[in-house]
């Protein structure tokens, strides 16, 4: 059954004694203490006598000190780190670990009670399994959810390199591996600003001995709808190098030319929804100039689409056109949060 003791059995005077299994947990941080503590707090309300994790947070912030306090508050290692990037941070943290099994998770995200030993379960009955991803729950900036969990479904055929390929992006903070994953892998790629992540689970899932458990185990916290577009726009360019870079070796995954760009726009499709949404709230809010600003955007990243959204009747379309005087302000709604 899922969720049970996960320990391992050792002899202690020919009576079997259950020994709890030592997970090393990658934290990256950057200035944000008091998500931090939340974070760490949410790992350490899963150990028992079956499980212990050595937490390890890679700091590349610049107010070490609140970060160190809240770090020796849950008993983690503090690691500061002189360059920039997760994954310069996520590096380090990694580079110190010594459990069996590697977890992550981000410092502004936290763990559900539900999450590592359902994945450790799995890794017992499946040898030679090195990596697990489990569901991830999006939530608002106040941890309520605000979806059901994702993914949904996998493929029957278990390619999880071409799921991912066609534009799923695996959340970190539901994934384990063993430790070998270091050697067989290697290190989040320190170049990219942005879906280091994506690129690591890419190569992980492009050896073949990755698996999923249908198991809620992150809540994904996401920022205001619209509020960060410098952020996504500096995303985005690594996002289509890290898909270059993996999909063009294996390019015979996809039966045709059609079916190798449809993946490619999909994983563009989240920066298009976020600039089409923004459009529609800030006409609601009377920005005509941040409308014309996400619109513009939002044919740049996806130019059939949006051109289909602005010559047949949508929200995008009203938006756009109230903000060059040609119709009526659209109605007022409610801030969701996107990722």
């Amino acid at each position: 059954m899922l969720g049970g003791p996960v320990g391992r059995l050792r002899s202690v005077g020919g009576v079997g004694v259950r020994q709890a299994r030592i997970v090393s947990v990658v934290v990256p941080t950057r200035d944000r203490p008091q998500l931090l503590d939340q974070a760490l707090a949410s790992i350490r309300a899963l150990e028992g006598t079956d499980l212990t994790f050595e937490i390890l947070v890679g700091d590349n912030g610049s107010n070490h000190d609140a970060t160190g306090t809240v770090t020796q508050a849950h008993g983690a290692q503090h690691l500061i780190v002189t360059t920039a990037g997760a994954g310069a941070a996520r590096n380090a943290a990694m580079r110190a670990a010594t459990g069996e099994f590697l977890a992550f998770l981000d410092d502004d995200d936290v763990w559900t009670e539900q999450h590592v030993r359902p994945h450790l379960e799995l890794f017992d009955r499946q040898p030679e399994v090195e990596a697990v991803f489990g569901q991830v729950v999006i939530a608002d900036p106040d941890l309520r959810p605000i979806a059901r969990p994702i993914p949904d479904d996998v493929r029957s055929d278990g390619d999880h390199l071409k799921m991912m390929l066609d534009g799923y992006f695996p959340q970190i903070g539901a994934t384990m591996a063993r430790i070998g994953v270091r050697d067989a892998y290697g290190y989040f790629d320190e170049t990219l600003m942005a879906d280091q992540d994506w690129d690591w689970h890419l190569r992980v899932a492009g050896g073949g001995h990755m698996q999923h458990v249908a198991v809620p185990c992150v809540l994904f916290r996401q920022r205001p709808s619209g509020s960060y577009d410098a952020l996504v726009l500096s995303r985005i360019p690594y996002t289509r190098k890290v898909f270059m870079r993996h999909a063009v070796p294996v390019w015979r995954k996809w039966r045709s030319p059609k079916e190798w760009l449809h993946s490619y726009f999909a994983t563009l499709l989240g920066f298009y929804t976020y600039f089409a949404d923004a459009a529609v709230e800030r006409a609601a809010k009377g920005d005509a100039k941040g409308v014309r600003f996400a619109v513009r955007h939002a044919l740049l990243v996806f130019p059939f689409r949006a051109v289909r959204d602005l010559v047949t009747p949508t929200p995008l379309r009203t938006a756009f056109f109230w903000s060059i005087g040609m119709g009526a302000r659209p109605p007022a709604t409610e801030d969701a949060a996107l990722d």
